[in-house]
């Protein structure tokens, strides 16, 4: 593909696919499978508008918009919308075709797709990030659709913007539909959307300890490092600290706050810390205002947490991509750590991968276990999911039922994720499967059966 540009996030995605399948017996007991690659690796349909609007000083601004239709082979195009400075092709590409698998291994029937703009909603008044969602949703109405296209949020992308969103759409085409998700709960959301990424990260680390241990370990006493501050790293620390487990770890794009007592944070905590994200704040200004948060947390500016703890025992990125290097995954090694999960979208690189999969085939059970992003954050997506399913039925379900339904969908992942990598790779006597291959190869076979059925290859 030497004419197209180089496209580093997307790269790096299709490799870590191409490696996991490539290096199991996939392509020996169904070689057919092989030819399937190059043709998923393409998205169906990519489309790029630019966006006018005005700002409170009355002047013109442009931003590029963009959507990637990935594959929908499985469902209408599912994945957020990501409103921020450095959204470009590579970036949406490889969240979309990450996407398509993660949807895959929801068991929920939607394909998948991206999108975004390079605006910066920081800084920005109510109006400003008003205007600017009807100019971006006035072309993007003429492509999504709730049997076409379905986006949500994402990085940037929260309630409010969700809101102006749906409400231009509906505008634009004169009809109520759910065709964005993460809807407000009075009209069309669904209950434990905003928790479902978080709530889900950790329901699927519940079972990587509790397979690891034979049913003896949980959360209770855990030491846990989680990076980021947003909804995902927020509704993930407070399941933590539900479950009995201690959070020593919070961070945010300007440094990282650590723990330097036993506690670690509480409720409250996490509390004070989503207002002040609500508020479009920084970490360093709570750090800085709060005596408490002083007498029991140091502050680290431009850190991440993984290098700076002296003893974990869970990690769970979930602030970005590739926020776990070579080095960091090492010391994370060194600090005790035995379970990761992304709650971010590829947090490791791909450095850090080969480092987590190498000490799990040389220490075997005292290795780290690695949770890849597209089988340990399918959570959000699959509330939205279920966010589909109410809107076409016109109901709202209780907190209780969609958590259940989400518990049930992230225990199902995890069991197809470990059986497929027991199926497809000689596992050796005292050693874990690899979760990121499992999850590779059961998300690739189902997309690429079902375009196969519908004559997409042959």
């Amino acid at each position: 593909m030497s004419n197209i540009a180089y496209e580093p996030e997307f790269q790096q995605a299709y490799h870590e696919l191409e490696s996991s399948l490539s290096s199991s017996k996939l392509f020996t007991v169904s070689p057919e499978l092989k030819a399937a690659l190059p043709v998923v690796s393409v998205p169906e349909r990519v489309i790029q508008f630019r966006v006018t609007w005005e700002d409170d000083n009355g002047q013109l601004q442009v931003n590029r918009g963009y959507r990637v239709q990935f594959n929908s082979a499985l469902g209408p195009y599912k994945g957020g919308l990501r409103f921020h400075p450095t959204v470009n092709l590579s970036i949406l590409k490889f969240l979309g075709f990450e996407q398509t698998f993660k949807n895959a291994l929801t068991g929920l029937n939607m394909g998948g797709g991206k999108g975004g703009s390079d605006f910066d909603p920081k800084g920005k008044s109510d109006n400003e990030i008003r205007r600017f969602c009807y100019s971006f949703m006035r072309e993007l109405s003429r492509h999504i659709g709730q049997f076409t296209d379905v986006p949500a949020g994402d990085i940037g992308v929260g309630g409010r913007e969700v809101g102006y969103m749906f409400g231009a759409y509906k505008a634009y085409k004169n009809q109520w539909e759910g065709v964005i998700t993460g809807k407000g709960i009075t009209w069309g959301g669904s209950l434990i959307r905003p928790e479902a990424t978080g709530y889900g990260l950790v329901y699927y680390v519940s079972h990587m300890l509790s397979y690891a241990s034979g049913g003896k370990e949980t959360f209770a006493g855990k030491r846990v490092a989680i990076s980021g501050s947003g909804n995902v790293a927020q509704y993930a620390a407070l399941k933590v600290l539900e479950l009995g487990g201690r959070v020593i770890t919070l961070s945010d794009s300007k440094g990282a706050l650590i723990a330097t007592s036993g506690e670690g944070f509480n409720e409250s905590d996490i509390e004070q810390i989503a207002q002040l994200k609500l508020d479009r704040k920084y970490l360093t200004e709570l750090y800085s205002a709060q005596d408490s948060f002083k007498s029991r947390f140091k502050y680290l500016p431009g850190a991440r947490p993984w290098s700076n703890v002296e003893h974990v025992d869970i990690a769970l990125p979930s602030a970005t991509q590739n926020e776990v290097s070579e080095q960091e995954a090492k010391d994370l090694i060194a600090a005790g750590c035995k379970f990761i999960a992304e709650g971010s979208n590829m947090g490791s690189t791909q450095e850090a991968i080969n480092v987590y999969e190498e000490d799990r085939r040389t220490r075997k059970a005292e290795g780290i276990w690695y949770g890849p992003a597209k089988a340990a954050n399918c959570g959000g997506v699959a509330v939205s999911g279920l966010e589909m399913a109410q809107n076409s039925q016109r109901v709202s379900w209780t907190s209780e039922q969609v958590d259940k339904e989400l518990a049930g969908i992230m225990e199902r992942c995890f069991w197809n994720c470990l059986n497929t990598a027991k199926e497809y790779y000689d596992i050796a006597e005292g050693e874990l499967p690899s979760l990121v291959a499992g999850a590779n190869i059961a998300g690739y076979v189902k997309v690429v059966t079902a375009m196969k059925a519908q004559g997409d290859w042959w």
